[in-house]
Order: C-alpha cells, then structure tokens, then sequence
C-alpha cells in the first residue's frame, strides 16, 4: 500500500493519556447527563453548568501528554510518501502536541465561539455565560465543540479525502454515532482498503476487512513500523 491514507480517531486514542471517554464508568463524564452538557438544548437550559463543565474538561487535557499511539500517527503523517489525513473525534491537542496536522470534526476544546456573530477566538482557561464576544461584545460565548444535534465541521471536506482515499483506518472510536460510522462504508464504496484498530471490536468491526485489537499505544506503533521503510 503506497497510496493517501484517511485516518479517524475517537476517544480511544486519548484514553491511555488519561482523558476519558463517554462509556468510563468512572471519570469527568459519569458527573451528568449528556442532554445537560453536551447538547444545544442542556446550553440552553443552563450555561453556567456547560460551560462548568467544560473548564473542567479544558483543565483536565492541559494536563495530559500525548501517548505512544499520537507520536506514532504524526511520524506517518511526516515519513508517509503520500497524504495523510488525520480527521479526529477529540476535542483536546494531543495530535498536535505530537508534531500532527488534524482536522477537527468536534471543534476544540481550546476555542470559544460566539453564537450569536459565529466569530472564534482562543479560549482562557476559565469561561462563564457572562464573557463578552470579542467581537459582538455580546455574552454569548459557548465553547468551540460540536454537542449532539450539531453537524460536524469540515464535512464537505471529509467526505472528499475519503472519496479519494486508498486506505481508510479508523482508530479508538465505537463507530456508534453518525456521520463518523459512515465514513468505511463511504471509503469502501471509494476502493480504498478499511482497517479497525480497537481495544476490542465495535458494532461496525464487519464493515471493515482487517482490524488490529489491543491497546492504540502498542497497536498503532506496531502498525505504522510495519509501513514505512526500515533503515539500511
């Protein structure tokens, strides 16, 4: 295989780096309900909690180091002799830490978003209802990520790597909630080979025609040695 990779990542990768997933039974997310924090509706109903919540999340990966599995995707996206496209379900800068290029599909942590003027700016370590837009100076600032019922960024882009993809890998993700679930079948019909790499299989693993299971910080370094080239 020579050809441009599309890779997607989810909470899985970042798992080993201490930033839970939804599913942890212990951890930032098992404090409230996802309609409270995660949806347009819970902003709504209580701001002050949201944004509570994600000053906690913003503390939380500001602490956090990128793993084996992050070096390892960012050594391919380097070394690779065609594109990589790295596409991430994270909100945190762990790829980047790592010396990646990513296109965040879920927004970051790291910035705030005016919702009422759409106007973007990086985010301080503490937000509240009452900050004012830089650029509006209205208090509407909402963290910069997608919560459930928003459409992903950078879709119309997403769907073009994947339509001219030779090999799509989708990497610490359940494959549960579209459009992500979708990009293998998208891939697929686009000829490109599909690879899983999981701790274990997903309900979506028979649409993909390898998988690697284990854990990413020693999957994914074993599976990106056995691309490149060796020395000599």
């Amino acid at each position: 295989m020579t050809g441009k990779i599309v890779i997607l990542t989810g909470a899985g990768l970042s798992a080993e780096s201490g930033l839970g997933t939804f599913r942890d039974k212990d951890g930032i997310w098992t404090q409230h309900s996802l309609e409270d924090v995660a949806t347009p509706e819970g902003f709504a109903r209580d701001p002050a909690l949201v944004h509570g919540f994600y000053n906690a999340r913003r503390v939380q990966a500001a602490k956090a180091s990128p793993n084996a599995a992050h070096h390892a995707l960012a050594r391919l996206q380097q070394e690779w002799k065609a594109p990589v496209v790295i596409v991430t379900q994270n909100v945190d800068g762990l790829h980047e830490a790592a010396g990646a290029e990513v296109v965040h599909m879920h927004g970051r942590l790291a910035g705030a978003l005016c919702h009422r003027c759409a106007h973007r700016w990086d985010a301080p370590p503490e937000m509240s209802p009452d900050d004012p837009c830089p650029a509006c100076r209205q208090p509407a600032t909402r963290p910069d990520v997608v919560w459930f019922g928003e459409v992903p960024y950078h879709m119309e882009a997403i769907v073009a790597h994947l339509s001219d993809s030779d090999l799509f890998v989708a990497i610490g993700t359940s494959g549960q909630v579209y459009p992500a679930a979708g990009f293998v079948a998208e891939a697929a019909q686009a000829g490109a080979e599909t690879l899983e790499i999981n701790l274990e299989r997903t309900d979506i693993s028979g649409a993909f025609e390898a998988h690697r299971l284990g854990p990413a910080s020693e999957v994914v370094p074993a599976w990106v040695e056995s691309l490149l080239p060796r020395d000599g």
